[in-house]
């Protein structure tokens, strides 16, 4: 099910593909999701839910996965991935799109005033605490504190929002 604001704006280049196992993908108000971004309900039975007052930049990718929670006045530059979910490939026996999911770390969390620079991974057990920064290409599979400011591979606190 898809549940679009009557005040947002979703760009008819954008595909929000629905979910056939009955998740949610809802945008809140004054929220705005560019063109060429995808969202896919793939990989576990979680919802999207986009608080309101966010903008989800071209070329982003959504997997729902095991759910995403973004907060309110949130900021996502170009080409960022959003990846909760992770496949099993222990059994060297059959082959790894055969294997399925391992269990969720909890999905990826956003709060509220965040900014997420562009070409930033978020992966299953992320949770990026209100008021933090990713700087371009920093890939989070943790916990970011709140009003810091984080960049890398693996990431590492550079700064603090004052």
């Amino acid at each position: 099910m898809i549940e679009i604001h009557p005040s947002a704006q979703v760009s008819r280049l954008a595909d929000l593909e629905d979910s056939v196992r009955g998740t949610r993908i809802v945008v809140g108000a004054h929220s705005v999701i560019d063109s060429f971004v995808k969202v896919k309900p793939a990989g576990g039975s979680g919802d999207l839910i986009i608080g309101s007052h966010c903008a989800i930049n071209s070329g982003c990718v959504i997997y729902t996965g095991n759910g995403i929670h973004i907060g309110d006045h949130v900021a996502i530059a170009a080409n960022c991935t959003f990846a909760p979910v992770n496949h099993a490939y222990q059994d060297k026996s059959r082959l790894i799109r055969e294997q399925g999911f391992l269990p969720s770390r909890g999905g990826v969390v956003v709060e509220d005033d965040v900014w997420i620079g562009a070409n930033c991974v978020l992966l299953d057990g992320a949770v990026l605490r209100r008021g933090c920064v990713l700087a371009a290409g920093t890939v989070v599979r943790g916990e970011i504190p709140a009003y810091t400011v984080w960049a890398g591979e693996p990431p590492r606190q550079v700064g603090l929002r004052q």
